[in-house]
């Protein structure tokens, strides 16, 4: 069974109020490239339901421009989403998400933080806003983990898909995140990476020609070895080019 037809049928077997949220909306939305377990729920607090394996469910009294549905499906609106994924997930998470949305012009920062939804005093909001200061239009959630690693060094932000050219204003390639002043690319190396930046040794030597340093990193690094992600963006800058 697919992800839309588990969960047409699972929304069969909840009571008509179930709206879905959180990381399953994120689904729903298409800012979440699979379905995340356990299926996430909206319900009034007065909802006899309960969470159960493979069921979270979370009560809050949803207004009608917070609920919107979509294939079929109801689920939190948009902006609803972002905020309650800034509300119970780490912010890298929500990050990737409301990163994705701005990269698929779903949204952008003015409207997002105009909503209701994110209005001020809202729970969650105040940790939305601040992840909107950071948001960019990644075109990966790799990437985002990837920026995020450099903000929690507190190393200076990177410009996201920067177009390289060579001195004869020829073009090179486009780089994930990128530093102009030290002329320095950051790349996710992923297998199904669509806009790979070296793509052989003839690229990677008009690169080099060309006075720019590429920096490729994999998911291993990303989730496992995040301090020398770190240490090597740290060194290729230099000790001028930190936050201070």
């Amino acid at each position: 069974m697919d992800a839309l037809a588990e969960l047409i049928a699972l929304r069969r077997r909840l009571p008509y109020e179930a709206v879905f949220a959180c990381r399953t909306a994120a689904w729903v939305h298409a800012l979440e490239a699979q379905l995340i377990h356990p299926v996430e729920v909206i319900v009034p607090a007065d909802a006899s339901i309960r969470s159960r394996q493979g069921l979270t469910v979370r009560r809050s009294n949803l207004s009608p421009h917070e609920v919107t549905t979509v294939h079929g499906l109801p689920a939190t609106s948009l902006h609803r989403t972002l905020r309650d994924l800034s509300l119970f997930y780490a912010p890298v998470e929500a990050l990737v998400a409301i990163d994705a949305a701005v990269y698929k012009k779903l949204t952008d920062k003015g409207r997002l933080l105009a909503d209701p939804a994110t209005a001020r005093g809202r729970r969650g909001s105040a940790r939305l806003r601040r992840l909107v200061e950071l948001a960019e239009p990644a075109e990966s959630a790799m990437e985002t983990r990837l920026r995020w690693i450099l903000h929690c060094a507190r190393l200076a932000k990177p410009q996201v898909q920067a177009n390289l050219y060579d001195n004869n204003g020829r073009f090179l390639g486009r780089a994930d995140l990128y530093y102009p002043s030290a002329r320095l690319g950051i790349e996710y190396d992923g297998g199904n990476h669509r806009d790979r930046l070296v793509a052989d040794d003839r690229r990677q030597n008009l690169l080099a020609n060309a006075g720019f340093r590429i920096l490729r990193f994999t998911a291993i690094d990303i989730y496992q070895r995040a301090d020398a992600v770190e240490s090597l963006v740290r060194t290729a800058l230099g000790p001028r080019r930190r936050v201070a």
